[in-house]
């Protein structure tokens, strides 16, 4: 039997096939979710095989200040840690007020709070990496290589997760074996087809069920507390911590940019949260609002349950799952977009520049000829 010919990195014509195939596919089905999203705007649909550079700039790459985003991105953080610190100082005050000792000891908590379920937090979504596809025919190369590692960094801290922390459940078992094996043959392809494998699947599931908890608790904790301040403060705190919990899951944050969207959203529910204590709803309005929120995902009769006792829980809660579903939206499109960035041909080869050189010193020459030729005006 004849043996099958190999390619230089040891795969066979058939592997090599399969694969280019499966991606070919990877590509298709998020371009068509595109086109039939642009469908409804009256958008002109994109052919994926014949995208360029230019057409990915000019179709999903905005104009933005890079500095800037990361300054007003520090801002919105700074902002945060403001009216929480101003909350729990506020908080603490109260108490010092009634009992000195006691005001003391709600102050340590206080302090320990605000570092380790706030600042830590934190530091560890703004240290995580992310897609860069806000790019141009500069600096593609660039992002593509960025992208490039970040892939593979999230790939090995996925599999890395699954094998040392028993029953974590976030990630499908057999997808990350594969992805394993795609990633320590330098199968890039696959490695891709897994990543998009775990992420349109168990990822999202699991997303979801993340959502679901803080969501939950938010709501349960200001049911409890009938408090204001305390409930501003709740909201913040498991804000943060459903961001970094979902970053965490996918393994890359937001762009800086998107990131600052998520952040304002934060600040945004805070002083909802705040504002709530001093307003007087009615118990029908509360209720049309318990019906209403039974068609937000995820809260379902769980959170609706808790109208009659607090409507601050109910709001409370529906932020949090806002917050969620538009971080895990802003991570799925980058995710989409570094994919299609990634299948497109930046450079040209030598062949093609030394082609279009030739071009040129041809027309140069045609155009001196003419010249020469044409007949000086008397």
């Amino acid at each position: 039997m004849a043996e099958k010919v190999k390619g230089k990195n040891g795969k066979t014509v058939e592997q090599v096939a399969h694969q280019a195939a499966v991606q070919q596919e990877i590509n298709a089905r998020i371009i068509a979710s595109r086109n039939a999203e642009d469908d409804k705007k009256g958008k002109k649909k994109v052919d994926p095989s014949k995208m360029t550079i230019y057409e990915y700039e000019q179709r999903y790459v905005k104009r933005e200040n890079v500095r800037g985003a990361k300054f007003i991105l520090w801002f919105a953080a700074g902002l945060i840690g403001v009216f929480l610190l101003f909350v729990l100082v506020s908080v603490f005050l109260k108490v010092y007020e009634i009992n000195e000792y006691i005001g003391y000891g709600v102050g340590a908590v206080s302090l320990l709070i605000y570092i380790f379920v706030f600042i830590v937090p934190l530091i560890k979504i703004l240290k995580t990496g992310y897609f860069v596809t806000n790019v141009n025919a500069y600096t593609a190369s660039k992002a593509k290589r960025h992208n490039k590692k970040l892939r593979h960094n999230i790939a090995k801290k996925i599999i890395d997760l699954t094998a040392k922390v028993d029953g974590v459940g976030w990630y499908d078992s057999e997808t990350v074996g594969k992805l394993a094996i795609s990633l320590h043959s330098g199968d890039e392809e696959g490695v891709k087809m897994n990543l998009t494998s775990l992420y349109t699947g168990s990822v999202k599931r699991s997303a979801k069920q993340l959502i679901f908890k803080s969501s939950l608790k938010s709501a349960m904790y200001s049911a409890l507390s009938q408090t204001s301040t305390v409930d501003s403060a709740l909201v913040v705190l498991v804000n943060m911590q459903l961001i970094k919990d979902l970053v965490f899951l996918y393994g890359f944050r937001p762009s800086d940019s998107k990131l600052v969207k998520i952040f304002i959203r934060v600040i945004q529910n805070a002083l909802i949260a705040y504002g709530l204590g001093s307003m007087q709803i009615g118990n029908g309005v509360v209720k049309t609002m318990g019906e209403a929120v039974r068609g937000i995902p995820l809260l379902g009769s769980a959170i609706a349950a808790l109208v009659d006792s607090s409507v601050q829980g109910l709001t409370n809660g529906t932020l949090t799952t806002v917050i969620g579903f538009q971080t895990i939206k802003y991570m799925n499109d980058e995710y989409k977009l570094q994919n299609i960035l990634d299948g497109i041909e930046i450079a040209e080869t030598p062949e093609e520049l030394k082609e279009a050189c030739a071009e040129l010193e041809k027309e140069i020459k045609k155009e001196h000829r003419r010249g020469k030729k044409a007949p000086v005006a008397a």
